[in-house]
């Protein structure tokens, strides 16, 4: 994560009190997800203000006007599109929000791995045969799904789906009629936002996308 560094306002689209009453700081790196009607989506955190921030996507950013900007701890905030440069693109916040809240992260959830949730078939091969499933969540280190057989603590699987490689991982836990898997092959930030994106809204991911 960058160190937060307070600059002068840039132009946020709102009016001129707003912007010099709202520092900025740069140098933010902090991985996110947008939350619209098109699916879930990775982003990472550039600028931001109380009143604005600067968001990077891995592919073209969804197109609804008004998104919801998720941190990684759970805390969601509704956010409107002012302009869009490629991969990056400036909302702003529909409440303004405390610039500690988002370079801290302050709040009563634990911070954990970007989840981004969707259900997908899948299809997890065993050493005696598949189990068809369909996954709730999935992040660059695992995965939540419902499996239509029994799995074993600690059992090895091999995870195959649409747009996915190949993942070996391990059950890490059973509850309920669903499983948390933990894989053995990892996702870079940038490959898994791709992924995760093409297998939502395909249109969004171009040839210019990283993780092709």
């Amino acid at each position: 994560m960058g160190v937060a560094v307070e600059f002068e306002p840039a132009d946020s689209g709102g009016p001129q009190h707003e912007k010099r009453n709202a520092p900025r700081f740069t140098s933010l790196i902090r991985a996110a997800k947008l939350v619209s009607a098109q699916g879930e989506f990775v982003c990472v955190l550039r600028d931001v203000s109380s009143t604005g921030v600067r968001l990077k996507c891995f592919h073209r950013q969804p197109t609804d006007d008004v998104v919801g900007l998720e941190l990684q701890n759970g805390e969601m905030f509704e956010i409107r599109k002012v302009r869009e440069d490629g991969f990056e693109a400036s909302y702003t916040f529909l409440t303004p929000v405390p610039v500690e809240t988002l370079i801290h992260a302050n709040s009563v959830f634990p911070r954990r791995q970007l989840r981004i949730a969707m259900a997908i078939p899948v299809k997890l091969r065993t050493l005696t045969g598949v189990i068809p499933a369909i996954t709730v969540n999935l992040s660059q280190q695992g995965a939540r799904l419902e499996p239509e057989g029994q799995l074993a603590l600690a059992q090895s699987v091999t995870l195959e789906g649409p747009h996915l490689p190949a993942i070996r991982a391990k059950v890490r836990w059973r509850r309920e009629g669903s499983c948390g898997l933990v894989f053995e092959d990892t996702f870079t930030l940038a490959d898994f936002a791709v992924r995760t994106a093409r297998l939502q809204c395909p249109l969004l991911v171009t040839a210019g996308a990283l993780g092709n």
